[in-house]
Order: structure tokens, then C-alpha cells, then sequence
């Protein structure tokens, strides 16, 4: 089986092209049931963030598993396969996994280097394995690629600084109103990036209030940094009590227009919501906005080429070594079905002799048996230690195809080691 990734992101298309796309972790699932129910995929993941809808994908045909990973995707999205295929980035096996690995260490974010990418890497994972779309094969890249995230961002200056979506649109923001410290500033949404906006408003300074839909998660999040906490209700009342508003929710249609800030104290608002929480129009009452198209076009990099080539060297290495464990291990089902073969051969051959010399002892009887396999097991096992390890080399010829044909092995021998019973049962 091999691994392919379909992208759409901020790098591949608008942000308007991306709210169409949005998927909220039901819907995502819902991706994953219906690729793994296609022809051509054994297991999914579907990552969707304000950045990006990704699904990931165990594949038996390269072509095949395209089509019905955007088959499904449109279906799901209401954009035309046609158009998702232009949208798309594609990576496959070796392209996959390095994608994969630079996802979670932030370095194809759109604030390069944030740390959030890794837990909602963590929460596409376990939902999948949830609704049972992950195997072996998916779990373990992405298992791996959670650890690589881990190390860019605790060994590398591009992942320590810290860095986020939400500290980005506050430095935006901060450049067209001045500092939000003083401020009053309203968060609307109680998610991890509503929570992450709060938090980091109130160690700036600012006076927080949260507002949420549901009003015991914004009391939570508010008794949290030592802030206040209004229902839903009152968002309009709560308008004219505040200056900024940082808004991040789930809702599917824009909630808040020029209308609503109209008379208001307002002037600032960041919306970090994917599709949008805010319209456009708000400009026209003369508040500033800060929304992802805005930062799309707007982002200063501030992590240097050097702090990039080091994390990128980092997951460089860790790619190769995935790789390497990745080839060793395709090898070893005709490995074992070498074995296997050499022991059937033995055996036959044995009972032969035993037919021939039928008046050997039972001690001598075993002795030879025992000798015979020793002499077959020690002629192995040079051989098929150093083809697994020579097979973790990149630049490697494909050892399994040359065992395969040098000693002629049966292909559905080896795939019979491959099946899930049989790797089991070992």
C-alpha cells in the first residue's frame, strides 16, 4: 500500500475557496467513512483547520485513490470534482510522508512555525481511529509525525518562538490601533483558538470578556484568565462595552455586519473563524479588520531563513529514517516467505531420509534434523539480516524484487504474510 495526500490550503487557493470546504470534526468523519468505502482506500484522515482541508489516505492505485478521495470530497463540499482537482496539491508515498511531517511541525502553516497545528493533528488522528478509518499504516506516519511536530517546536528556534495565528492578527492589529493592553476586548467562541485569543489578550492586558453560545464553557474559559463572562443574548448589549472583538466560531454564516458596530465603541476585529464570522462591511464603520485573507496577504515572516533550515533539516531526517523503517519493513514479507520455503525444502528433504535410512536411531534421526536446519538457518541468516538493512537505504535497488526473482518465491506466499490475520497471529 502506498500513502497519498490531497491538499487544499491557503498556499493552493482564496480563503473563500477554503470556507467551502470547512469541516467541522462530524463532517470530517464523515470524509474519512466515505474514502475508506471507495475502491481504492484501506484507511483516512481528514484534517481540517482555518488553514487547510487535507485528507490523507492508505491507497492500493495511485490514480484510483485520487479520484476517489475527490469523488468523495466534492460530494461532501458541493464544489465540483473538476474544480478540486486544479485546487489540489498532490503528494504521494515518499512526498506524502515529508508533507505530512511538515504540517505537524508548523513549517507549512500559515504563520510559520505555530504550535497549534499539533494538536489538531492529535484531535484528526484520534477521531479517525474513533470511527475506525486508520490502520497500521496511517497510524504509524502520523504517530510519527506528532513526535517530529514535538521536536521541531522544543529543539528548533522556528518552533520555540511561540508563534501563532492568534499572536499574528494581534500584531496586525496592534500596527492599525495600537496595543491591545487597556483595552476592552470581547472573544466571541469558546474552541482552543477562541481560548487561545482570550488567554493571550489577558497576559497582554487587556480587560476580557467571553461570550459563547453555550454559556458555561465561556464562564469556564473566563474564570480561566480572570475575565467575565456574558451569554450569547447579550452580545449586542456587550458591543457597546467593548473596543475589539476577536471572534472564532463554528457557525457557518456571518454573524456580525456594519449594522451591528454601527454607534458602537468598536475599532478593531480579528476573525480567525473559518468560513467567515464577520462581513467585510464592517470597514465601513470605520472599524479595522483582521481576517484570514488579511494575514494570508499581509504576514511578516518573522522566523528567519536560518531558524527554517534548521527545522527543515530536522524533519529532513526524520523523513529518511521514517523512509528507511518504511523499505525495511516492505522487505520483510519475503524475508519470511524465504523462510519459509527454505524450511518446507528441509523438511521434504528429511523425510526423505528417513525413508531412505531407515535404520538410523531416533538419537541420530534428530541429530541429523537438527544439523541439517542449523546449516540452512546459518546460510539465511547473513543474507536476510543485511538485504533488510542494505533495504533502509534510499538509493537501494529493491532487494525484495531481486528475491523474489532469484529464488522464485510464490507472490501470493507473500501476500498471504502481508494479510492482517496472518500479521496478527506473529
Amino acid at each position: 500500500m502506498s500513502i497519498l495526500a490531497v491538499s487544499i490550503s491557503h498556499k493552493t487557493t482564496s480563503v473563500d475557496i477554503l470556507a467551502k470546504v470547512a469541516m467541522d470534526s462530524s463532517t470530517s468523519t464523515k470524509l474519512a467513512e466515505a474514502m475508506i468505502a471507495s475502491e481504492h482506500v484501506d484507511e483516512a484522515v481528514v484534517l481540517s483547520t482555518c488553514n487547510r482541508t487535507e485528507m490523507y489516505a492508505s491507497v492500493s492505485r495511485f490514480h484510483g485513490g485520487l479520484d476517489d478521495v475527490t469523488v468523495a470530497l466534492a460530494q461532501l463540499s458541493g464544489v465540483g470534482v473538476g474544480e478540486l482537482r486544479q485546487l489540489c496539491a498532490v503528494y504521494f508515498d515518499e512526498g506524502a510522508v515529508a508533507h505530512t511531517f511538515a504540517v505537524s511541525s508548523g513549517l507549512d502553516s500559515m504563520v510559520v512555525g505555530e504550535n497549534q497545528i499539533l494538536g489538531q493533528v492529535k484531535s484528526a488522528l484520534t477521531a479517525c481511529q474513533a470511527h475506525g478509518t486508520v490502520g497500521t499504516g496511517l497510524n504509524a506516519l502520523f504517530q510519527q509525525a506528532l513526535r517530529v511536530g514535538k521536536r521541531v517546536h522544543t529543539e528548533t528556534e522556528v518552533g520555540s518562538a511561540g508563534r501563532s495565528l492568534v499572536t499574528a492578527a494581534y500584531e496586525v492589529l496592534r500596527n492599525d490601533v495600537g496595543p491591545i493592553g487597556g483595552r476592552r476586548l470581547l472573544v466571541v467562541g469558546a474552541g482552543s483558538m477562541a481560548s487561545l485569543a482570550a488567554r493571550t489578550a489577558a497576559a497582554a492586558g487587556a480587560q476580557v470578556t467571553c461570550v459563547n453560545r453555550t454559556y458555561d464553557r465561556a464562564r469556564r474559559l473566563a474564570e480561566a484568565i480572570g475575565a467575565q463572562a456574558r451569554p450569547l443574548a447579550e452580545l449586542e448589549a456587550a458591543l457597546q462595552q467593548t473596543d475589539l472583538i476577536v471572534t472564532c466560531t463554528g457557525a457557518r454564516d456571518v454573524f456580525l455586519d456594519a449594522e451591528h458596530l454601527l454607534g458602537t465603541p468598536v475599532v478593531g476585529v480579528v476573525d480567525l473563524a473559518l468560513p467567515a464570522d464577520v462581513s467585510e462591511d464592517v470597514t465601513n464603520a470605520g472599524v479595522v479588520l483582521v481576517n484570514l485573507a488579511r494575514l494570508v496577504a499581509d504576514q511578516p515572516d518573522h522566523a528567519s531563513r536560518a531558524e527554517v533550515e534548521a527545522a527543515r533539516a530536522l524533519v529532513s531526517g526524520e523523513v529518511n529514517d521514517f523512509l528507511g523503517v518504511r523499505r525495511a519493513a516492505q522487505v520483510a514479507p519475503t524475508v519470511v516467505a524465504l523462510r519459509s520455503m527454505a524450511s518446507e525444502v528441509v523438511s521434504a528433504e528429511l523425510a526423505r531420509l528417513d525413508g531412505r535410512a531407515p535404520d538410523l536411531t531416533e538419537r541420530e534421526r534428530q541429530e541429523v534434523h537438527r544439523t541439517v536446519r542449523r546449516v540452512v538457518d546459518k546460510l539465511l541468516h547473513q543474507p536476510t539480516v543485511r538485504v533488510q538493512e542494505l533495504s533502509a537505504n534510499p538509493e537501494s535497488v529493491d532487494y525484495a524484487a531481486a528475491l523474489r526473482e532469484l529464488f522464485a518465491l510464490d507472490p501470493q506466499t507473500i501476500a498471504a504474510v502481508m494479510s492482517p490475520e496472518v500479521m496478527t497471529t506473529k
